[in-house]
């Protein structure tokens, strides 16, 4: 009765999404006025009681880093990336404009304070500006390099615009970067197969319906999230050795991830040491278990 549960699925969390959407866009509004952290904590609670409900377990190697301000950078699979980070990570995503119109998802996105951006190079200005005032109120951003996404076996090159706000000074600070990968590494808690990424990884041509479906009636999935030495632009001189660095760093921990093999020691922090205290990778944990 595999179809009985994904309608089930569908319907509660629409049903969690309509319910919840009054109480996240008043959060907005109070963000906006005084300060508050719930528009970003409300999408915390609907991620991990929807990621319960499709049946992803997110496991986590690694902490954020401490500083402020923070750019997360992330390999992209799936529509399940939005799902497993945003139970994860306090943090808002930074997505193509496309998403915007997309029927019911685009509306999540904007309750979620999702900051669309257009991949055309002449927009490289604005999306900087846009960026940089989000960082500066205090968010965290995550943001997909590769522009798009793709087949959950390796890393695609990183667009190096996308960095341009690294180049700012953010509240007179450099802007924290930390290179995050994302893996969906067991089905049914065994490990994945080539054969068998598709039926996670959303790319190319793919419908979103079918895929969806496939995903809702398909067996349990875990997804395995690490977090890598944050780093600074300092450190590289230009934004795209920067981008470099994150798209090599990704790619090992991808490699890592789905071979099974433990997250590498973090180096090289380009931290205060102060801040730095208390970073280091850490054993595989479940996320959010229990909303």
């Amino acid at each position: 009765m595999s179809w009985f549960r994904a309608i089930a699925t569908l319907a509660i969390v629409a049903a969690m999404a309509a319910i919840g959407a009054p109480f996240q866009l008043l959060a907005g509004a109070v963000d906006d006025r005084r300060g508050s952290h719930w528009a970003v904590r409300l999408p915390l609670l609907w991620h991990r009681v929807a990621s319960r409900l499709i049946r992803l377990t997110v496991e986590m190697r690694g902490a954020p880093a401490p500083t402020r301000p923070l750019l997360y950078v992330c390999n992209h699979v799936s529509w399940l990336d939005i799902i497993a980070l945003g139970k994860a990570l306090p943090a808002c995503f930074v997505a193509k404009r496309e998403v915007a119109s997309w029927p019911f998802f685009g509306w999540l996105a904007k309750l979620q304070r999702t900051l669309f951006v257009e991949r055309r190079r002449h927009a490289t200005v604005a999306h900087r500006d846009h960026m940089q005032r989000r960082l500066e109120a205090g968010e965290q951003l995550i943001l997909f390099a590769e522009g798009t996404s793709g087949d959950g076996l390796r890393v695609l090159p990183f667009k190096s615009a996308f960095f341009a706000v690294a180049e700012r000074r953010i509240g007179g600070r450099p802007l924290t970067v930390q290179p995050l990968t994302i893996a969906y590494t067991r089905v049914h808690g065994l490990p994945i197969t080539r054969a068998e990424m598709p039926l996670l990884a959303w790319y190319g041509n793919m419908q979103l319906a079918p895929h969806l479906w496939a995903m809702l009636t398909g067996p349990p999935v875990t997804a395995e999230i690490r977090l890598h030495a944050p780093v600074t632009l300092d450190r590289f001189g230009s934004r795209k050795a920067l981008a470099r660095h994150c798209e090599a760093a990704i790619a090992r921990g991808l490699s890592d991830a789905l071979a099974g093999r433990p997250a590498r020691p973090r180096s090289g922090l380009d931290l205060d040491p102060a801040s730095a205290a208390g970073v280091g990778e850490a054993a595989a944990q479940p996320v959010g278990a229990d909303p």
